[in-house]
């Protein structure tokens, strides 16, 4: 199983979970109009999922705390991340077409024949998983956006997630991704796993432990930042 070396949630990851106290709305600027991600409370993924990737191409362990900050370099930096793992503003754009209610799962006549957008499962299966294992395979945690909720309304983007792929099975057509979830510190048992056999079709993405339905993933666009020093 094809793993990036040196690289585990419990080891690699932060320690303390995806919940942030409340502070102040975080917004994102998109077509002249802002457009609101909640606060930090709704979480703070993407940094998360960034900032470990950070720490494991600068050779670095997350600092040792349990807690999540609220304030301090630390948490500015964590903020920093998620907007640029939000690449604006080809990012928000991508989940905003993924979270369409129009767009079908599957693929249908007109997607098939160049004529219409392909549907979630092509561009899971297609597009995001060869990126995927190209940089797994290349000794690079590959950084995930999941879409989990289909709504036109982009206030609704916050309810989206962020996840970190650090390895990947393969048994057949089935494909196992382990990944590092803020919402789970400290826990190398995390996976996604879907059937890439039929990607016309749609495919199910599973998720252990559960939790809300990934409708479909892709590689965010990520680009290093040399950590701060966090005193």
């Amino acid at each position: 199983m094809p793993v990036v070396p040196g690289f585990l949630p419990s080891t690699s990851g932060f320690h303390f979970p995806n919940a942030f106290p409340h502070v102040p709305a975080l917004t994102v600027r998109l077509l002249g109009q802002r457009i609101g991600l909640g606060d930090a409370a709704n979480g703070l993924c993407g940094g998360m999922t960034y900032a470990a990737r950070d720490l494991h191409q600068a050779g670095r362990e997350p600092p040792p705390d349990t807690t999540p900050p609220s304030s301090g370099p630390l948490f500015d930096y964590l903020v920093e991340r998620i907007f640029a793992s939000f690449d604006l503003p080809r990012g928000v754009l991508t989940y905003l077409h993924l979270m369409q209610p129009g767009l079908p799962d599957g693929e249908t006549w007109l997607s098939e024949h160049g004529l219409a957008p392909h549907g979630r499962s092509w561009v899971t299966v297609k597009e995001a998983w060869p990126l995927v294992r190209r940089d797994v395979d290349a000794g690079r945690p590959s950084p995930l956006g999941l879409v989990q909720v289909r709504s036109a309304d982009p206030r609704r983007l916050g309810e989206h997630h962020q996840v970190l792929v650090y390895g990947y099975h393969l048994d057949d057509d089935r494909v196992t991704l382990r990944v590092y979830d803020p919402n789970h510190p400290d826990d190398d048992g995390v996976t996604l796993a879907f059937d890439a056999s039929q990607p016309d079709l749609p495919t199910a993405v599973q998720r252990s432990p559960g939790g809300r339905p990934v409708l479909a993933f892709f590689r965010t666009r990520y680009r290093y930042r040399r950590p701060p020093a966090f005193g």
